[in-house]
């Protein structure tokens, strides 16, 4: 083991381990998996592996670690749990003497294509493949380093090691715990590996607003003329799915800042849903769970050919591809773009009633962007098994630590600046709500969102919803004009007026907590 990483880990608490093995490729990294009995290998190369109980993140365990630095910053409440200090240095204490003869893997990585704006990551993971996943999502350096500077952020990660809440102060046996002051989160009693880049989001979203950098939950992707598209959206909207478009470049599916030059992605890699994925409408993510060097959660392969069937759900709906962005053909290698021309919005109704596509005012893109609604799909959080409807500030409240309004600032100063299209699309279901109707066919949603880019929608008439007040045009290239009016695809056409009448009450209640500090404009953008 090189000095210079004993020394590391060393100044970390982390002591007396058995093996450390230190920025290992891929290939070695497969090789270790397999002796400890981690995963499978699949036909044509992707490591299948099993997440056990928990088969997406852990919001309720997830914990901020109160500190003088950071404590009059943190939007303290359900999302960002406060975490006593003690209580944090005693677990952590624990947890470094859990590590004493175990084996060990080391990433150093970044989080961030933009030099001006990355930071230095390390990984340190007890699962080969967790340090896998985070090679593939993280951004690898040319050469491989030894992260030795202060700015350094460093993630240790451990299922195999449980709290006690009795005695830590946790939630449960799970527990994600971010220490702003010592830069430095731990994770443990959970092998969903999403925590591990989640956490990146979240420091990211903590540190950059103070350079003037909007860090947002979103997807991009470029045409041929250079003409950036962001894609705002919880997990299961469709951001992975629609960004990978095989007429666009793309720049990432997940997390991205925007500074005064452009954007920028801050992984390297993409971690997208493969639930019955289809071959003919998602041909480029389908093509990377045939790829070596792909990682897929929770996916059902059989014993003895050792192929994968996708179209099964038995661990979870929420089996996932994580792989490095050179697994798709079509991509921006910088992980850097220009200023968004059009920014879209993507929502999951569960109720039904939205409009698939609406053309937004800048008042209206914030009163959505503060709002955040969607649904929760199966699987992306413990406890989640069937459609529930949520709002979620800032698309991504579960990541932001600041204040919504901070956020919302930035984003609206950026698309006043840059003259930004809004776009709010529904990827949810149509002609009634979960158990009647059915979700909107990707073909149809494909359709709305290229017409949307390229011009197409610009001189088409719209017609204001009575309801939710939102602009929804005629027409639109290969959709059927029934499918633009919501209403139309009712049988029930009154069971549409009340659901979507319950529906716009509750944006109402949700946006009271933003209603004083927002603009008149925007506090008249939602529903009537």
């Amino acid at each position: 083991m090189p000095t210079e990483v004993k020394a590391v880990l060393a100044q970390l608490g982390l002591r007396n381990l058995g093996d450390v093995f230190s920025n290992l490729s891929t290939p070695r990294l497969y090789e270790e998996v397999v002796r400890r009995r981690e995963g499978w290998i699949s036909h044509l190369g992707p490591m299948v592996v099993h997440t056990g109980h928990h088969t997406g993140r852990s919001p309720n365990d997830k914990f901020i670690v109160r500190e003088p630095s950071s404590e009059n910053t943190i939007a303290w409440g359900k999302v960002n749990r406060p975490f006593e200090q003690a209580k944090f240095d005693a677990l952590y204490a624990k947890m470094c003497a859990y590590f004493q003869g175990r084996d060990v893997f080391v990433a150093n990585l970044f989080g961030g294509a933009d030099p001006t704006y990355r930071i230095p990551v390390r990984v340190i993971t007890d699962y080969a493949w967790h340090n896998m996943f985070a090679r593939n999502l993280l951004i690898q350096p040319e050469e491989p380093v030894v992260h030795t500077s202060p700015d350094t952020w460093t993630i240790i990660d451990s299922p195999r090691f449980h709290a006690s809440p009795d005695i830590d102060g946790t939630n449960s046996e799970v527990f994600i715990v971010i220490n702003f002051a010592r830069k430095l989160v731990i994770i443990g009693g959970t092998s969903y590996a999403g925590e591990i880049k989640k956490s990146v989001f979240t420091i990211l979203n903590y540190l950059l607003p103070d350079s003037g950098v909007m860090p947002m939950h979103c997807s991009a992707n470029v045409g041929k003329g250079g003409d950036t598209a962001l894609f705002f959206g919880l997990s299961g909207t469709g951001k992975t799915t629609l960004s990978a478009d095989p007429l666009r470049s793309l720049i990432g599916d997940d997390e991205h800042g925007w500074t005064d030059n452009g954007v920028f992605n801050f992984e390297g890699g993409c971690y997208a849903k493969v639930i019955r994925l289809s071959k003919e409408a998602e041909p480029d993510i389908y093509q990377t769970t045939r790829m070596f060097g792909t990682v897929l959660e929770n996916v059902i392969l059989n014993s003895d050919s050792r192929h994968i069937d996708l179209e099964d759900g038995a661990l979870t709906e929420n089996t996932r591809a994580a792989y490095p962005l050179t697994h798709i053909r079509n991509i921006v290698e910088s992980g850097t773009a220009g200023h968004p021309k059009n920014i879209i919005m993507l929502t999951c109704d569960a109720y039904g009633v939205m409009p698939p596509i609406s053309k937004l005012t800048p008042a209206q893109a914030m009163y959505h962007f503060l709002s955040g609604y969607t649904a929760k799909v199966a699987g992306t959080e413990k406890g989640v098994t069937e459609p529930q409807t949520t709002f979620s500030t800032c698309f991504g409240a579960p990541f932001m630590p600041l204040p919504p309004t901070v956020y919302a600032k930035l984003l609206g100063e950026k698309i006043a600046k840059h003259k930004v299209d809004s776009w709010l699309v529904n990827t949810g279901w149509s002609g009634g709500g979960v158990g009647v109707g059915a979700r909107m066919k990707i073909g149809y949603t494909r359709a709305m969102v290229t017409a949307a880019l390229n011009g197409s929608l610009a001189d088409v008439p719209t017609v204001q919803d009575p309801i939710f007040g939102l602009n929804v045009p005629t027409s639109c290239p290969d959709v059927p004009e029934d499918i633009l009016n919501p209403r139309n695809t009712w049988k029930d056409k009154a069971a549409y007026d009340a659901k979507a009448k319950e529906l716009a009450e509750k944006f109402k209640k949700n946006f009271e907590q933003f209603a004083p500090s927002a603009t008149p404009e925007v506090r008249s953008a939602g529903p009537k």
